[in-house]
């Protein structure tokens, strides 16, 4: 994969919450073959998607990968379509293991070597940022080993990313060895602040476990955010929920995104919904909508 990137134009200064761009995440299409998801949603309206890099969606380790890429390349730009990649699959790379192995493990290489290529893919996507996260330590990992890791793993990472010129962001996850915000402050600063590191924020993780209000979570980090994930999320439980059945209130939450300038995809991160996508995301699109209409108000 050689191509020079591709561009895709963003949307022009906010204005407001009605100015925010908003995408779907391709695992919430797992049934689909993604050509038909990307159809789907440039239908309803969206305007790009987080892609998910797995089996049957791009697999990064196929034959014929430079093919594909292009072959996507194309159908998102036919589409009018932005996008981010995403790096959450689940047995990518172990098919008996849950996101294994992570940059955490005794042995990362199959995971440094997905990263690189996801840089590398979203690279000739003309992708707006690439998403990854630490993983949840192993048994037997002292915290400290896993911290140094990490570190290594991911100047690996930024390396690959700052040569390819694709922005990085970090996702904080519930349960994982970086699981908040203040952790990826501490990861940022291990790593001598590169500017390409930036953070993927999960609105929906906001309310499960940061101590602030989730409006001030997007504001605090406002300067380094490259990704915004959204769903609805109860107190305490890390479960992804279609809108208006959590408790998040959204149009603060939109408000404050536009407030801080946010240029980004806000992505929906509905990955249990696949039995019923098409249906969900048009009722995820109608919900944001409005609830950006009312965030103008405030």
């Amino acid at each position: 994969m050689t191509a020079a990137p591709a561009t895709r134009p963003t949307a022009g200064p906010l204005s407001g919450p009605g100015a925010l761009r908003f995408g779907y995440g391709t695992n919430g299409f797992a049934n689909h073959r993604l050509g038909d998801a990307l159809a789907v949603l440039a239908d309803l309206g969206y305007v790009g998607v987080a892609l998910t890099l797995d089996h049957d969606h791009l697999d990064p380790f196929a034959p014929g990968l430079a093919r594909r890429v292009a072959a996507v390349s194309r159908r998102l730009d036919a589409l009018g379509l932005a996008v981010v990649v995403e790096t959450g699959a689940r047995y990518l790379l172990d098919p008996r293991h849950k996101h294994a192995p992570t940059l955490l493990h005794d042995d990362p290489a199959r995971r440094v070597e997905f990263l690189r290529r996801a840089v590398r893919i979203g690279a000739d996507l003309g992708a707006e940022a690439v998403s990854f996260w630490a993983g949840v330590r192993p048994p037997g990992v002292p915290s400290g080993v896993a911290a140094d890791r990490l570190v290594a793993g991911c100047a690996t990472v930024c390396a690959a990313a700052a040569e390819a010129g694709v922005p990085l962001g970090f996702e904080p996850e519930p349960g994982m060895f970086v699981e908040d915000i203040a952790g990826w402050w501490r990861l940022r600063e291990a790593l001598g602040a590169p500017p390409g590191f930036g953070i993927t924020l999960d609105i929906g993780h906001c309310r499960c476990l940061e101590p602030m209000p989730v409006p001030q979570c997007v504001s605090g980090v406002a300067a380094h955010l490259v990704n915004v994930q959204i769903d609805d999320m109860r107190r305490g439980v890390h479960e992804h929920l279609e809108f208006g059945t959590g408790e998040i209130d959204f149009p603060p939450v939109l408000r404050a995104l536009a407030d801080a300038g946010y240029r980004g995809l806000v992505a929906v991160e509905l990955p249990r919904h696949s039995h019923a996508a098409p249906a969900v995301a048009a009722r995820s699109l109608d919900f944001l909508r409005a609830a950006a209409s009312r965030g103008e108000g405030r």
